[in-house]
């Protein structure tokens, strides 16, 4: 069962902080073992110089995680991060950021995923992340 992008919004409407749904995150793509999330740019996410803080951005990995693998076991279960690696390529000035997360593993417990966030329109990304969670 894949989840429509409605189900997966859902998700983040009910199972994160108001800081976290503050961000204006939105779910553009859900499939079996992956979803896309638009991080839409703000002022209020740029740091000094203009770039999206690494905290939107790392907060944004986080989220697409937690959809990514709720489609890949047919919907929302508890889950927990264990841990979560992100690396800054280049900076995102003035445009949304599409945070693509992919399940490569999922086991009864544990689950393993890549994450890529690029700017809308760019090639390169911006920074890439890897997340383990623990399921329940």
């Amino acid at each position: 069962m894949t989840l429509t992008t409605a189900e997966a919004d859902k998700i983040v409407a009910d199972n994160f902080a108001p800081w976290v749904q503050a961000l204006g995150l939105s779910v553009a793509g859900a499939g079996e073992r992956h979803a896309v999330l638009r991080l839409p740019w703000s002022e209020q996410l740029a740091r000094e110089g203009g770039g999206m803080s690494g905290q939107a951005l790392m907060a944004a990995a986080d989220t697409a995680s937690v959809i990514a693998v709720s489609a890949a076991r047919g919907g929302f279960g508890p889950m927990t991060t264990v841990q979560q690696s992100t690396t800054f390529q280049r900076a995102v000035t003035g445009q949304d950021v599409l945070v693509h997360a992919r399940v490569t593993k999922l086991g009864r417990r544990i689950a393993f995923l890549d994450v890529t966030l690029t700017a809308e329109g760019a090639e390169e990304p911006a920074a890439h992340a890897t997340a383990v969670y623990a399921l329940a």
